[in-house]
């Protein structure tokens, strides 16, 4: 079993049932890897709202970005590229939101926020991402 708990078939629902999702600290650049996931998660039909202070009020991906998490909402899923330190912060801003899956990506464990999430009710997966979880698991566009 994997880190966050979470067997293949979690992860295809969480995939098959998402539709809204928040990208925590997108980039601009494209070399970047939230750069590189943001467009496979938009070219697979999923609607992105990219979430990052420094660069909001521009335009990636063809994309408005916001600053925070409210200005993100309604959301199903929050993708985490942050730092481990900052988890906690956008778990709380999560969970007050009403997400119902946050996602940390390759390298992302904390597992003291993804157990105040999970005691919310909220799914966590920890240490994966969706743009390898995808193609391994044979998925492919949202219903």
């Amino acid at each position: 079993m994997h880190i966050d708990g979470l067997n293949d078939d979690d992860i295809r629902r969480i995939l098959a049932q998402t539709r809204r999702i928040a990208v925590v600290g997108a980039s601009a650049k494209p070399d970047r890897p939230s750069y590189e996931v943001a467009g496979f998660l938009q070219r697979r039909g999923y609607e992105l709202t990219l979430v990052n202070p420094g660069i909001a009020g521009q335009s990636v991906l063809g994309l408005g970005v916001v600053a925070d998490l409210d200005a993100a909402g309604p959301l199903d899923m929050v993708d985490v590229f942050r730092a481990t330190d900052q988890v906690p912060g956008v778990v709380a801003d999560a969970i007050r939101l009403g997400a119902k899956t946050i996602w940390m990506q390759l390298g992302v464990i904390h597992e003291q926020a993804a157990a105040e999430a999970r005691a919310a009710g909220i799914t966590v997966v920890m240490n994966r991402c969706p743009a390898i979880e995808v193609p391994r698991l044979g998925l492919g566009l949202p219903a």
